[in-house]
């Protein structure tokens, strides 16, 4: 695999902090397309050096209409960078800029917005159901969800400067779609333990949790593919735990 070429290290760190504000002029006619010609700015200097018209031409392919998910849009952003660099034909990177923008919208909003948002916000919500004070509930939601969050825009544009036309194997081989299923699973666990502890009353620890921990291994070892089985046994399991824990 080659070496990350091309932006130097001064110039990824301001990619990086301009990736934050990709959607700050999101509109209907380019999406985040001119938030990308901002993150985009400071290779396009470093690469059109003393060519002020090329550097003009080049903002301006590059805020036309585009869309991806905001935390993946890095890896666009290092990939084109990369290609600037690389001087490849005009014609060529806005193929790869049509090619990418749906995968990257598309895996994104699958894995943060469907599968580790709600997760995080579970765990944040069980911890003050279980007795902790709210901020720590807070803190944990924005601890887990923003761990994964840095990790796709640092890492993104690493692997996008790095790869450029080859990011399409690089995607395939992170095990995005492994992480979205651990994150289910921990979430449908997570659930679990949040209906029991809000619906069972105050001094019942033991079945709390233990109705709560019957239903989230339900969930998860029943799986997808007998969901409504999973369903079932889940809401017995509470009803189960809570009955115990009333009498």
């Amino acid at each position: 695999m080659a070496e990350v070429t091309g932006p130097g290290a001064g110039v990824r760190r301001r990619m990086l902090l301009r990736s934050f504000a990709v959607q700050g002029s999101w509109n209907y006619q380019t999406l985040i397309g001119t938030g990308l010609a901002f993150v985009l700015v400071p290779a396009l200097r470093d690469v059109y050096r003393g060519d002020a018209d090329g550097l003009r031409a080049a903002l301006g392919r590059h805020a036309e209409l585009f869309n991806s998910h905001p935390y993946l849009a890095a890896v666009a952003a290092g990939a084109i960078a990369r290609l600037e660099a690389d001087r490849v034909p005009a014609e060529t990177v806005a193929r790869f800029k049509a090619a990418v923008r749906g995968s990257l919208g598309t895996l994104g909003d699958r894995l943060v917005w469907l599968m580790w948002r709600p997760m995080s916000v579970l765990l944040g919500v069980s911890l003050v159901l279980a007795g902790a004070a709210w901020w720590i509930g807070a803190l944990a939601f924005l601890g887990v969800f923003n761990a994964l969050h840095l990790w796709m825009r640092a890492w993104g544009l690493k692997a996008g400067l790095r790869d450029g036309l080859q990011i399409g194997g690089t995607l395939r081989g992170v095990p995005f779609q492994r992480l979205g299923d651990r994150a289910a699973q921990i979430g449908a666990l997570l659930a679990g333990f949040a209906a029991a502890l809000a619906a069972a009353p105050r001094g019942s620890h033991a079945w709390e949790w233990g109705a709560g921990l019957v239903a989230g291994v339900l969930g998860i070892a029943l799986g997808r593919r007998v969901r409504a089985v999973a369903a079932g046994a889940m809401v017995l399991a509470l009803l189960a735990g809570l009955v115990l824990a009333r009498t």
